[in-house]
């Protein structure tokens, strides 16, 4: 049985903010304690006859934007929701933004006042192909049109039949980049909600090993409130890390970026922001 439901309105499914509510208080003692920073994983979190729907209306790959090929993330493609003509994808990804939902998250982060993203920016489906992966990272931590300040990730996985040789652990490092502390495979109907802040550090950084034809997919939505500081001290965006002992390659083109901003005078940061 799935942590949350979503009752049939007439052919739309949705969520009750009651129940949403009430699960959230539930796991709030475990996502709050959680190391190496506050997160949460979670098996049949929503039905899973709604996300092999999802699976079978899964875009093609000329649909979305040119997957990423690079040493930071390799084969990693992303789809708006908009690209996506399966009424029960646009469906999950509309209550996923819903009160009802943002209800859950309040209840179980304690974050009050967060806001959906209905430009879904870097968000939507997510597609890695074989041999693809994505570096160890902090997210971009505020939202360009908006201009909100970036706090919760949410991921559900799409994977039926996923063997863990195959690899594609989503995996979470101690803020000081010095080991992975949590590793969890993308199972199918399993959640992940994580806090992000300038040093929650994720990804899947191994190139997958899946069996060709093979994918790993997942459904993204971030959540934000309003910033903490009038304006944003420190503005960043996605911030890939080496791992000690690996051969990862720095990302010298955002570290010149962040250097940039960091050193320009508040003035200048709004003005660049215009």
């Amino acid at each position: 049985m799935a942590l949350l439901d979503m009752g049939d309105r007439g052919g739309y499914r949705s969520f009750d903010e009651a129940q949403c509510r009430a699960a959230g208080q539930g796991l709030a003692d475990r996502y709050r304690s959680a190391d190496p920073f506050p997160h949460i994983v979670v098996d049949d979190f929503i039905d899973i006859a709604m996300l092999r729907d999802v699976v079978r209306h899964f875009p093609g790959g000329e649909a979305g934007a040119r997957p990423f090929d690079r040493d930071q993330e390799r084969f990693k493609q992303q789809f708006h929701p908009q690209q996506c003509s399966g009424l029960t994808t646009r469906n999950i990804f509309a209550e996923l933004n819903s009160q009802a939902f943002l209800g859950f998250l309040e209840e179980m982060t304690g974050m009050k006042g967060l806001i959906a993203d209905p430009y879904f920016a870097g968000a939507g489906l997510h597609e890695t192909r074989r041999g693809g992966h994505l570096g160890i990272h902090a997210d971009f931590n505020r939202h360009d049109v908006m201009n909100v300040e970036r706090r919760l990730n949410l991921l559900i996985y799409l994977n039926d039949d996923w063997d863990d040789s195959y690899g594609g652990a989503l995996e979470l490092w101690d803020r000081q980049m010095r080991e992975c502390r949590v590793q969890t495979f993308p199972h199918m109907a399993r959640a992940v909600v994580f806090a992000t802040d300038l040093d929650s550090y994720h990804g899947h950084p191994d190139p997958l090993q899946c069996p060709p034809g093979r994918t790993r997919r997942s459904i993204a939505t971030y959540y934000y409130t309003a910033p903490r500081d009038v304006v944003f001290d420190v503005d960043r965006t996605t911030n890939f890390r080496k791992r000690p002992g690996s051969s990862d390659k720095r990302d010298w083109r955002v570290a010149l970026h962040h250097l940039a901003n960091d050193w320009a005078p508040p003035v200048l940061r709004r003005r660049l922001r215009v």
